[in-house]
């Protein structure tokens, strides 16, 4: 049997789980993150968003492998632009971040804050820093890649793949968020 890791939102109303492996544990740096990142948190007792040099923490997972147990009706959805493609889903009830989604996309890139002090899936890409202003140095501790590499999307290919080219839809979102 996989491994089960419950996840809650900051005061516990929003549980959640995941099953098995992530996809990819990634670490994102475009322009849409870094900017979505700073809006959320700006939220009343949200935590921050974004590191120091701007960088969402996400662990991608199957949406197949992904549960909501109780605390759904808190969930909003959170987009830069009317028409943008990605939708950021924060729980209203202490204003934490917990997906990012793509529009028609068979996986969730899961906000690392959901994780427990110490149990955050390791570091494996620190992707699109490109977008950092130039000179911005990055630790070196995992790959630091310009743009998403092929051994990513291989990644969500093989996800996809596994989930017999299924995208189910995420009918958990309860409205829109404001910023």
């Amino acid at each position: 049997m996989p491994p089960t890791i419950p996840l809650t939102c900051t005061c516990g109303q929003l549980q959640l789980e995941v099953t098995g492996q992530p996809i990819i544990s990634a670490a994102c740096y475009c322009n849409s993150c870094r900017a979505a990142g700073v809006k959320l948190q700006t939220l009343p007792g949200a935590r921050p968003a974004v590191d120091a040099h701007g960088a969402t923490r996400f662990v991608l997972y199957r949406k197949d492998r992904t549960r909501f147990h109780q605390g759904t009706e808190h969930l909003r959805a959170f987009r830069l632009t009317p028409e943008a493609k990605t939708q950021r889903v924060v729980a209203i009830c202490c204003n934490t971040p917990v997906f990012l989604e793509l529009s028609n996309g068979h996986w969730l890139s899961l906000y690392g804050g959901l994780w427990p002090e110490g149990t955050l899936p390791p570091l494996q890409i620190r992707t699109m820093t490109s977008d950092l202003p130039t000179g911005t140095a990055l630790p070196k501790d995992s790959l630091n890649s310009q743009r998403h590499t092929r051994t990513f999307f291989a990644k969500l290919l093989g996800a996809w793949v596994a989930m017999g080219f299924r995208s189910p839809k995420m009918t958990c979102v309860q409205g829109e968020l404001k910023i």
